[in-house]
C-alpha cells in the first residue's frame, strides 16, 4: 500500500524538475563537470523514517552545508562564549565569499559566510590538521548515522582554485581572529567542504538537529541541545546568505545550502528536509533545491512559527471490535463471526494538536497495515486543532485505503475533518463520519458481518406473529397476546421514554433501531446498548412497575408494537400462564446475553 506523503512529495519533485534555471558552481572545475539536472528530495521524520524519491543516493560534496556542523563543534569545544569572541551571528547582507570583516567588531559577521566559516575550522581541537580534520568528519559522520568518506579530487580542485578563501584567511590573519598559519586554517576548510554525503545523509542529518542533538536511527548524540538551538538560531538568520531574510519570510526554516547543490532545512521537534540539484541561482542556492523546500513548507505548513501548542500529536490508542464492540446487541451467529473476523477492523484514536508531523506519523502507520485489514475508523474527538496540511494527508488517506478495499470512517463530531453524520451505510468504502464512537464501531462490525455473515443475520423487519419474544407461546396464547397489541410509528431522534418516566407497555420492535442513553452531568450522552428488528424494551419496568432508568430513543424510523401496561394487567389477570410464559422467554434471553458477552 502507498504512503500518501510519498504522493505528496512526489508531485512535488514532478512539478519542480521541469526548473531548468541556474548554473553550476563552475569556479569550482570539479564541481562543473557534475551532471546538471541531477534531483533528489528526502525528508527524514525525527522517529528515524525517511522519505525519499529521485538520486537520493548520489554521492556529493557538502561545501558549504558543513559551516553549522564545523560551526557546532566549535561551540562543543570552547563554549558558547569564547566562539562569541572571534565570530559574530549577525546576517551580513553580504555575498557568502566577500572579503570583510564588521567595521565595529572586527571579526566575521557569522558562521554561515566563509570568514565564519574558516574561523570556526580553525577553532577545532586536536594535536595537529590531521586529527582536527578526522573530528570533524567523524562528527558528522554521527549526524548521518554514517561513516562518511572524504573525496580527494574535489579537494585538490578546491585547492587549485581557492585563492580568494585564502585572502579572506590572511585577512582573519592579520586582525588576530585566528592564529598561526591561516592556510592551515583554509585548507582544513577545503578539506571539510570535501567529505561526501548523500540527499538521504543530510535529511537525517537535519533530522539529528530536529531530533535535539541526537540521531534518529542510531540514538547517538551528536550535539548537545543547548547547542542545537544556537546552531539552528544562526541557520534562521544567516544560513541563506544575502536571501537569508526573504528564505525565512517565506520559507520559514533553519537551513543552509551549500555550491555543491545541496539545501538542508529543519523543522525543530518535527522533520529534516534535504534537496539535492546542481543548478545554482545567483545567491548560490540549488535553485530546484530552493523550490522544492519553499514548496514543501507550504504543502505542509512547516513553517517553525506557525505552530500553535504542540509540535506533533500522536495516536493515543489503537484496538479492533473484538477488543472494544459496539453496543448493538448481536444475534448468537453474528456475535461468533465477529469473534471471528473482528481482528480485520482497526480504530485510532488521535488526540492534541493535529499538525503536519501528528497526520505524518498516524498516516505513515495507518497506511501501512495488514493488506487484510477490512475495516479503519480514524477518532478524533480528542483532537483540539487541525492544519490543513493535516486534514489533507488524512483525507488523501481515506481515499487511497478506499481504493484498496478497506472501508475507513471518521468519528469527528466537531467537524474539524469532515461532515457530521450518523447514518450508517456499510456499503460506502469511505467519507463516512460519525458523531459518536459507538455508531463507527456499529458501522465497522456491520461491514463485516455483510462480508462474512450473508446468513442469520438481524433481520431488518419481523411481522408481530414471527417475533422472537413470542415464539414460546402457544397458539391461543399469541392470538390473545396479539389482539391486545397498538402498533407505533417513531421518527429517527424521537424520545419514546425519557429516564424516570412510569412504566408505559411493553415495546415489540419490529423495524429500525432504538438505543438507551444515558446523560451525565455535563449535558454529555452516552449510549449504553442499540436494540433492532426482534428485540424488546419497556418489559422489566412494566413487570416490576418502576420507573425508566434511562432514556430511550429512535436511531431511525422505528416500528413497535406495545403491549400498554393497562392492557397487560387486564390480560395476565385472566391468564396467569401467560406471564410465566413471557417471564421464562425473558430469562432464557438474559441468560443468552450474558453467555455471549463472558465468552
Amino acid at each position: 500500500m502507498g504512503n500518501v506523503v510519498n504522493d505528496l512529495i512526489t508531485r512535488i519533485f514532478n512539478d519542480v524538475r521541469a526548473l531548468d534555471a541556474g548554473k553550476l558552481a563552475d569556479y569550482i572545475p570539479e564541481l562543473a563537470s557534475v551532471a546538471p539536472d541531477t534531483f533528489g528530495i528526502a525528508v527524514a521524520t525525527v522517529d528515524g523514517y525517511v522519505y525519499e524519491i529521485g538520486e537520493t543516493g548520489l554521492p556529493f560534496t557538502i561545501q558549504s552545508i558543513s559551516k553549522p556542523f564545523t560551526y557546532a563543534l566549535a561551540l562543543a569545544d570552547h563554549g558558547p562564549d569564547a566562539v562569541a569572541d572571534k565570530i559574530d551571528v549577525e546576517p551580513s547582507g553580504e555575498p557568502f565569499n566577500e572579503i570583510s570583516l564588521d567595521p565595529l567588531t572586527e571579526r566575521p559577521r557569522n558562521p554561515m559566510i566563509n570568514a565564519g566559516a574558516i574561523t570556526a575550522a580553525s577553532m577545532v581541537e586536536g594535536a595537529d590538521p590531521a586529527a582536527r580534520f578526522e573530528r570533524i568528519r567523524s562528527a558528522y559522520s554521527r549526524y548521518a548515522g554514517r561513516e562518511l568518506s572524504f573525496n580527494e579530487s574535489v579537494y585538490a580542485s578546491e585547492s587549485r582554485t581557492g585563492h580568494r578563501n585564502r585572502a579572506i584567511g590572511h585577512m582573519l590573519r592579520s586582525f588576530d581572529v585566528i592564529s598561526g598559519n591561516p592556510d592551515d586554517a583554509v585548507d582544513l576548510y577545503f578539506r571539510q567542504c570535501s567529505i561526501d554525503v548523500t540527499c538521504r545523509d543530510l535529511s537525517l542529518m537535519a533530522a539529528t538537529m530536529a531530533n535535539n542533538g541526537v540521531n534518529p536511527v542510531t540514538h547517538e548524540r551528536a550535539l548537545t541541545a543547548i547547542g542545537v538551538e544556537q546552531v539552528l538560531s544562526v541557520m534562521a538568520t544567516c544560513g541563506m546568505y544575502d536571501g537569508a531574510g526573504k528564505w525565512l519570510v517565506e520559507v520559514g526554516l533553519p537551513a543552509k545550502s551549500g555550491v555543491g547543490g545541496g539545501v538542508l532545512a529543519v523543522l525543530p521537534g518535527q522533520i529534516g528536509i534535504a534537496v539535492y540539484s546542481p543548478r545554482l541561482d545567483v545567491h548560490g542556492n540549488s535553485v530546484r533545491g530552493v523550490a522544492a523546500t519553499r514548496a514543501l513548507s507550504k504543502e505542509l505548513e512547516l513553517h517553525f512559527l506557525h505552530v500553535t501548542r504542540a509540535s506533533r500529536s500522536s495516536i493515543r490508542a489503537r484496538y479492533n471490535v473484538t477488543d472494544a464492540p459496539s453496543r448493538m446487541r448481536r444475534t448468537p451467529t453474528e456475535q461468533a463471526v465477529l469473534d471471528d473476523v473482528g481482528k480485520q477492523s482497526r480504530v485510532y484514536e488521535l488526540h492534541g494538536d493535529l499538525l503536519f508531523a501528528g497526520a505524518e506519523s498516524a498516516v505513515r502507520e495507518i497506511g501501512s497495515l495488514d493488506e487484510g485489514l477490512e475495516v479503519v475508523v480514524i477518532d478524533v474527538r480528542r483532537v483540539d486543532d487541525a492544519s490543513a496540511a493535516a486534514i489533507r494527508l488524512i483525507t488523501a488517506l481515506r481515499a487511497q485505503l478506499g481504493e484498496q478495499g478497506c472501508g475507513v470512517a471518521l468519528v469527528d463530531p466537531k467537524g474539524l475533518l469532515g461532515q457530521r453524520t450518523s447514518s450508517i451505510d456499510p456499503d460506502q468504502r469511505s467519507g463516512r463520519v460519525f458523531a459518536d464512537l459507538d455508531s463507527a464501531l456499529q458501522w465497522c462490525e456491520d461491514t463485516l458481518l455483510a462480508a462474512h455473515c450473508p446468513q442469520q443475520r438481524q433481520p431488518s423487519t419481523v411481522t408481530i406473529e414471527d417475533h422472537p419474544m413470542l415464539d414460546a407461546l402457544s397458539s391461543n396464547q399469541l392470538s390473545a397476546f396479539v389482539s391486545q397489541l397498538e402498533q407505533r410509528t417513531y421518527a429517527r431522534g424521537d424520545m419514546i421514554a425519557r429516564r424516570g418516566d412510569p412504566a408505559s407497555g411493553f415495546y415489540l420492535i419490529l423495524q429500525g433501531q432504538v438505543s438507551t442513553m444515558f446523560t451525565d452531568s455535563q449535558n454529555i450522552e452516552h449510549r449504553i446498548t442499540t436494540l433492532s428488528a426482534g428485540m424488546t424494551f419497556g418489559e422489566m419496568t412494566m413487570f416490576l412497575d418502576t420507573r425508566f432508568l434511562n432514556d430511550i430513543r429512535a436511531d431511525t424510523t422505528v416500528v413497535v408494537a406495545v403491549l400498554t401496561s393497562e392492557k397487560y394487567s387486564a390480560l395476565t389477570a385472566h391468564a396467569p400462564e401467560l406471564k410465566l410464559a413471557l417471564l421464562e422467554r425473558l430469562a432464557a434471553g438474559a441468560y443468552e446475553q450474558l453467555d455471549m458477552t463472558l465468552r
